[in-house]
């Protein structure tokens, strides 16, 4: 996943005015229009790092002629105690874009971080790692970047991507059955289908409908293998429901496809930046 630029600035702009409103009540009354300083970013844990360049947009749009130098880039290994990057702005800038700059790249190494460490635990399976709608509201851009950038992949992006049966669905129109049915008279061609099971008779009538993906909602490991072997190849099985790092690994060797996840956006640890001043 790629992010593009008005999502961003608006993300940001949303963020900054939240934080300042009209005025930096401190800093204006503090600091001198003209002075300009130099600050860095440094590491105070190991992880993944994930938005350097968003939080370097933080600081552009309250300073055009704001710089930087990025020492560490989305994507790589990060020890605590490296210096990450160094901004050069108007002293104004860094102070007040300080909060929520950091804010941002410290969720979305969290994320990254998070992520990477259950791709670690499933490495030599046949399993993907990927997110959810479990998103924080605005922030859902980000936060399936951060997942990309920490080696998972992104499950749909919204309800338009993937015509997604969950058994809501099944019990307000009537049948699973009746439901594929319906669903197929009306989408295009190139749209999914994907429904979501919690038995294996489920299972099979999913199975008969020729459906894309099936997700075993809250399945044992043991039910689990039983699918893969029941299913043997005709569908894509994700697995989702209580998966923990405790538990990732054994349902990746069950044999499924996908194991999907919310914990690493909507429940993740900030990972620990701090930004210090250059005097």
């Amino acid at each position: 996943m790629k992010l593009m630029q008005f999502q961003i600035d608006e993300l940001i702009k949303s963020a900054l005015l939240e934080d300042i409103n009209y005025i930096d009540v401190t800093t204006d009354y503090l600091v001198s229009e003209d002075s300009v300083s130099t600050a860095r970013y440094v590491a105070k844990d190991d992880g993944i790092l994930c938005g350097i360049e968003v939080a370097f947009r933080v600081f552009k749009l309250l300073d055009d002629n704001a710089d930087c130098e990025i020492y560490i880039n989305d994507g790589e290994m990060v020890k605590k105690g490296d210096i990450i990057a160094r901004f050069t702005a108007k002293t104004r800038a860094l102070l007040k874009g300080e909060r929520t700059a950091l804010n941002i790249i410290q969720h979305m190494s969290g994320i990254a971080t998070a992520t990477n460490k259950c791709v670690k635990l499933v490495e030599g399976t046949n399993a993907s790692v990927v997110d959810t709608r479990k998103t924080l509201p605005g922030l859902r851009a980000i936060q399936k970047y951060a997942v990309t950038v920490g080696g998972g992949k992104n499950h749909r992006y919204n309800l338009s991507d993937c015509a997604m049966l969950k058994d809501t669905h099944i019990d307000a129109y009537g049948s699973m059955t009746n439901a594929v049915n319906k669903l197929r008279e009306g989408i295009g061609h190139t749209t999914k289908i994907e429904v979501e099971v919690g038995s294996l008779d489920e299972l099979n009538e999913a199975l008969t409908l020729g459906v894309d993906i099936i997700m075993l909602d809250n399945m044992s490991c043991e039910d689990m293998k039983k699918a893969v072997e029941i299913t043997n190849g005709r569908a894509k099985l994700e697995a989702s429901g209580n998966v923990t790092a405790e538990t990732i690994r054994a349902i990746a060797e069950t044999g499924v496809d996908i194991i999907s996840l919310g914990a690493i956006t909507h429940s993740v640890k900030a990972f620990d930046i701090s930004m210090k001043m250059d005097k």
